[in-house]
């Protein structure tokens, strides 16, 4: 085992490993001449790296937990343009004797003081029956504290503990600098769906020695979820109150969750059809792109290299130097005067 563990965002082409990491999924394939190799995806609490082990057999795709610490012995390399580990040999490890610590990420600000900025934000809320909505929410102690645990994605986007109220946080701050300069935008409406549009996320991802989806994130997904919690909600509000939960009002507030993606092939049942729609996709995937190319920039473990690996959901390789000032030019020695000395 090596003396000291390196992290996923420490590794380069090159390295011999012998440590232990978490295992994200795994597949058995064949190669064109029938021999089994494994590919798999090893992760720590730093990112995750894809891996391989060539002339493997069942009995060692068995042996390996989705979800479980496996102990590898291999080396590191450069597969066109990304890292990749080469396993030579591996063996399940108890989750008991590893430390867990090193695997699940955590958010680096302060969850307590995140979720009290959040609140205070939604005080600005005037409309009264989105503000006995949010209401609903707040003070239903389960949510809340799924709420401040939840990841905010398996992998793409603040995919730590954490990491949806970090998220939702910043989304909301997001919308408090826009509505100023787009007085015509319904603020109200615009925070309450900057507060709900990920909330499924509480049911759809499960944060245990991994971050996976649930079996209702799987077969429902947080976008439908989300759209149903506010119907049955807003319900609980009208049986609550004097008069009934305006109807409108739901169905745009449901539109803003239904449409957040922005796509239809990124998920999105519905397209924006309402400004604030519009205002709240963009500010959601403003945030979720600055998240991941500042990460990718940190943790680029090669100083040397001007430019990350290439990222699959960005299509691209970012350049790491965008916040420094440009090199100043070698200075060029002066000429020589014609005509003798100075």
């Amino acid at each position: 085992m090596n003396e000291i563990r390196l992290f996923v965002n420490q590794l380069v082409p090159g390295q011999t490993l012998d440590q232990i990491f978490l295992v994200r999924d795994k597949d058995l394939r064949t190669t064109k001449t029938g021999d089994l190799f494994i590919l798999c995806t090893l992760a720590d609490k730093t990112g995750t790296v894809p891996a391989r082990m060539w002339q493997a057999s069942q009995a060692i795709f068995n042996s390996i937990a989705i979800d479980g610490f496996l102990h590898v012995k291999g080396r590191t390399e450069d597969y066109r343009g990304s890292l990749q580990f080469i396993i030579d040999a591996c063996r399940p490890v108890p989750s008991e004797k590893v430390e867990i610590a090193d695997y699940l990420p955590v958010t680096t600000g302060d969850i307590e003081e995140m979720w009290s900025e959040l609140l205070e934000i939604l005080r600005g809320v005037r409309d009264k029956h989105l503000r006995l909505l949010i209401k609903k929410f707040v003070e239903d102690k389960e949510f809340v504290a799924a709420f401040k645990r939840a990841p905010a994605a398996v992998q793409l986007h603040h995919p730590f503990i954490g990491g949806l109220l970090e998220h939702t946080l910043n989304v909301a701050r997001l919308v408090r600098v826009v509505l100023p300069l787009y007085p015509q935008l319904n603020a109200d409406l615009l925070l309450a769906g900057a507060f709900f549009h990920d909330c499924g996320k509480t049911a759809e991802l499960s944060a245990g020695t991994s971050i996976n989806y649930t079996e209702c994130g799987q077969l429902v997904g947080h976008i439908n979820l989300a759209a149903v919690w506010l119907a049955r909600r807003a319900e609980e509000v009208s049986q609550d109150s004097p008069e009934p939960f305006p109807p409108r009002l739901l169905s745009l507030l449901q539109h803003l969750v239904l449409s957040h993606h922005g796509e239809h092939e990124y998920g999105s049942p519905k397209l924006p059809a309402i400004p604030e729609a519009f205002v709240l996709h963009y500010l959601d995937n403003l945030d979720a792109k600055v998240f991941m190319t500042l990460r990718d920039i940190q943790n680029d473990p090669d100083p040397k290299n001007a430019f990350t690996q290439y990222n699959r959901a960005l299509e691209t390789r970012l350049f790491k130097f965008s916040t420094e000032p440009p090199a100043a030019p070698a200075e060029t020695p002066p000429k020589p005067r014609k005509g003798g000395l100075d």
